[in-house]
This record gives C-alpha cells, structure tokens and sequence, in this order.
C-alpha cells in the first residue's frame, strides 16, 4: 500500500533556507485532530525562530505557529463530529508546524471559524488576537481610565479596538501609524514621541523591556505595564512607593505550562472575537496573500514590509 505523502516546507539549520519535502501524512494519537491547512499565518515568531533557532530543531523540522484548515481525522478519545469542521489554530514552537498541507493539533487547542470569515482570514489571527486577548485580560477593566499602547503592529492594533470598546481612553505612541488609521481605531490621542507626563493607569508596550521601562514613571501610582516583547525583570521603583504591577505576555509558553481549563477559556475567547469581526464589531488590518510554493516570500514580506502575510494552501 503506497504511504500518503504530505508537502511541507521543512527546518535545514539555523539561518538556513527552508526546503520544501515530501513528507508522510501523520496520524492522529488519542487526543489529537489531523488538518488539512487551507491557509497558513505568517508571524515575527517564525522568521526569527528560523533565524536564530533557540529551540535547536532538528533539520527536518516543521515550522510555523498559526493555520487553518479542515479537521479531516481524529484520534481515539476524540469526537468523529469533528471532521469537516473549518478551524484555526495556534500551534505549540516544540511541536511539527503550520508550514505543511496537513498538521496534527491537540484536540482542545483549536477554535471554530465562524460562517462568514474565510479561511486565509481566519488564519492571520490566531498569534496576534489570542496575545492581544491575553494582554487585555492582565489589567482590570476601569472604564473612562488612561492607558498608553506602544509599539502598533498586528497584535496591538487587535488590543486598542478591545480597550476602546471596554471604556478605556486610549493613548498610543506610534511614528508609523497615520492618523486616520488611529482615528478609525477608537484612539483618543496619537503621540509621535514620548509623552513627557502621563499620569497612565497601565502602559501596553510591544517596542521591548528597556523602552517599556523608560516609560514607567509616566504610569500613577498602582499602574500597570504589560510587556508583549520581553519584560521587565527588575521594577523601576523602589519597593513599596508606587506600587506598580508588572506583567509579561508570552503565548507560546501557554503550551507549556498551561493546563486544559486555561486552553479551553482561551478558545472560546479567540472565537468569540472572530464571531466579532464577522459582525463588524472587530476590524481585521488585511494581509499579504502568498501561494504555498512563495512561502519563503511570505516570511521576507512579514520581516522586511512589517505586514502581516498569509500563506493559501488549497481550495476549501
């Protein structure tokens, strides 16, 4: 019996270019779904994995975090309802990746596509709406409070629509976002440069740990800063001053160290807010479309053009 062959485009070395393989289609173990991808997301994550390797994959390897697809198996344990369900997900950095015609996924970490979003839509989001979540939930909602966004990349431009509609007066400090794009935004006010006082209830910085720290005494007293990139490890303030709360955002270690209620809350989060942008409610920053063959191109678009990119895979 001829062995089902799968595309894939794989690991060679760190800073190396990918190699597209053939590779054997895997079968799902308890617990697991086999997808069919119909589109891949392209994220900072992968190209700078791909370049710098701190996870030392071995050559062969399938990067890539973010898909979407069609759930075409099951392992045992797992619903046989599931198949033919369109979903999207956000693969663990340990693990054979998005960057391939099939992926195996843990049965509880994938959300459904809601009717109305395709599927190279569905796949731009799951890095950047489910950190954007994360970063959302760290601070407690106090509507009609201050708060300053740094850094307005995907993940960000995701997080100052939820602050927005949670009551928050939103202030970001961007040299490269326009001002009609933070107009259509919700933001109340665009800084081209640091503000020099701020009296900000929390600091969502995206720019790294020694900006983010820079800006902490423009925060009052009980503040809050939520690093997106890198953290802060030693507070800025003497102890017991000011007080301020410190927070990191690290997705991918969610995988790790998360447990099944936490993936589950986080799935129904992120298809909640897919449902939003289907209604309206959430506007989606489009992407760069790139066939599977060009998927070397998608990578140098989302590093070089800092757009995001989306890989089609088939036709659902």
């Amino acid at each position: 019996m001829t062995e089902a062959l799968t595309s894939a485009w794989t690991f060679q070395g760190k800073g190396v270019p990918l190699l597209l393989q053939q590779k054997a289609v895997p079968q799902p173990l308890a617990g697991q779904v086999l997808v069919k991808n119909t589109a891949i997301g392209i994220n900072p994550v992968d190209w700078k994995f791909i370049q710098n390797d701190p996870r030392s994959w071995p050559v062969g390897h399938v990067p890539g975090v973010d898909g979407a697809g069609e759930i075409i198996a099951v392992g045992e344990g797992v619903s046989a309802s599931l198949i033919g369900r369109r979903v999207a997900y956000h693969q663990s950095l340990g693990e054979q990746g998005s960057f391939a015609q099939t992926i195996l996924l843990n049965a509880e970490r994938f959300m459904v596509i809601p009717d109305g979003l395709p599927d190279e839509s569905a796949a731009a989001l799951p890095c950047p709406m489910l950190t954007a979540w994360q970063t959302y939930t760290k601070v407690p909602a106090a509507a009609g409070e201050k708060v300053l966004v740094t850094g307005m990349g995907a993940v960000n431009k995701i997080l100052v629509q939820l602050l927005v509609q949670s009551g928050f007066e939103v202030h970001a400090l961007s040299g490269s976002l326009s001002e009609d794009d933070a107009r259509h935004l919700g933001i109340h006010t665009l800084h081209r440069h640091a503000p020099e006082d701020g009296d900000y209830y929390a600091l969502f910085d995206a720019s790294g740990s020694e900006h983010a720290a820079s800006l902490v005494p423009l925060l009052q007293a009980n503040g809050h800063v939520v690093s997106i990139l890198g953290r802060i490890a030693t507070p800025v303030d003497p102890a017991f001053t000011r007080t301020i709360s410190y927070h990191e955002i690290a997705l991918g270690a969610l995988h790790d160290y998360g447990n099944s209620r936490q993936w589950q809350k986080l799935m129904r989060a992120g298809e909640t807010l897919m449902q939003d942008i289907v209604n309206g409610s959430l506007i989606l920053e489009p992407a760069n479309t790139f066939s599977f063959n060009e998927l070397p191109n998608a990578l140098a678009s989302n590093e070089h053009d800092k757009k995001k990119a989306v890989v089609r895979v088939a036709e659902h």
